[in-house]
């Protein structure tokens, strides 16, 4: 059956990702951009695949397109809530990357204009749909790792391209999406946070959140820890269990998992468990496409965006009294 036709809105670094993935899946009708330079290496980057790609500069063009049935947002997140209004209203399915808006009202707004106009609104918590974090979600519900004592991700690297929200609107959305996903907690409580502002440009750019789930009437404890100052680049998630402690290490090509556990003795004995070698986004566009067709909610859809959104919110209001750029604001409650 052929699939819905899709225009991608924003071919930066991560946007080309989709023009690419929704082209192969023959479900790319357009892709936009404003700068001319994207569109280039849009034109550059694919010509090699033999992939034939229409470009556009102009978003009324996108959502007059006879042929588009859906639209896909990879811009800036302080553009999501708009963009993705205006193509809900237009009658038009949306993906759009995370957040999904910058504010709970928004989110809320989308969320009740797609229900209401029977329209799929999918948010791009990408994680949701590795194979590596799937694998890990079966372990945890099979018991494999004991009763969770503790679970952390540490997400850092440098960036070049600082823009005007802090690096937990860029890079807390993984983490807080992945680990709610995990420990099957829809609504986990932050209790302590703490940011830094080392550039003294008003951005938190150093930060962490202790986190508490409630997960089958017991508390786990967790921790989140962002960085955009570390030259060397870390996606690390640790869940220690009575069993045994799993760490999914996402900056290697193979073994991203490694299960530890001590034998009676205190050997330590180490597994690597297989899953499958799926290219994340592909399955996510790909579940997208497949729920505009079947009109089945998707994994994650507004709520699941929803609980992000109002966790950083919060946050970034407990982070905005930091005393100064070189002072670390810690609260807690």
């Amino acid at each position: 059956m052929e699939p819905p036709k899709v225009a991608v809105v924003g071919c930066g670094a991560w946007g080309q990702n989709l023009v690419r993935n929704f082209a192969e899946l023959g479900a790319l009708a357009i892709a936009c951009d404003a700068s001319p330079a994207a569109r280039a290496r849009v034109l550059s980057e694919n010509r090699g695949a033999g992939l034939q790609i229409d470009l556009t500069d102009s978003f009324d063009a996108v959502l007059s397109h006879p042929n588009v049935s859906a639209v896909v947002i990879a811009t800036p997140s302080d553009t999501h809530f708009e963009l993705a209004k205006k193509s809900l209203l237009a009658g038009k399915h949306v993906y759009v990357e995370k957040p999904l808006a910058r504010d709970v009202k928004e989110a809320d707004e989308l969320d009740e204009i797609a229900t209401r106009e029977n329209l799929v609104l999918m948010v791009g918590h990408l994680l949701l749909y590795h194979p590596a974090v799937n694998c890990l979600k079966e372990m945890i519900a099979s018991g494999e790792l004991g009763d969770l004592r503790f679970i952390k991700s540490d997400r850092m690297n440098y960036n070049f391209n600082r823009q005007h929200w802090s690096v937990l609107w860029d890079l807390a959305p993984h983490d807080i999406s992945m680990m709610s996903y995990l420990l099957d907690c829809e609504a986990p409580d932050v209790s302590r946070v703490g940011g830094w502002d080392t550039l003294g440009d008003g951005l938190v750019d150093v930060a962490y959140l202790d986190l508490t789930f409630p997960v089958k009437g017991k508390m786990v404890q967790g921790q989140i820890r962002n960085s955009w100052i570390d030259p060397q680049k870390l996606v690390r998630l640790t869940i220690n269990g009575t069993l045994k402690t799993a760490v999914l290490n996402d900056t290697q090509s193979k073994n991203k998992i490694s299960l530890y556990s001590q034998t009676n003795e205190g050997r330590m004995i180490i597994e690597y468990p297989s899953y499958s070698a799926s290219e994340p986004l592909r399955l996510e566009c790909d579940h997208f496409l497949e729920c505009i067709a079947t009109g089945k909610r998707p994994r994650t859809d507004a709520n699941n965006a929803y609980q992000v959104v109002r966790i950083l919110a919060d946050v970034e209001k407990r982070l905005s009294s930091r005393p100064s750029a070189t002072q670390p604001v810690v609260t807690t409650r």
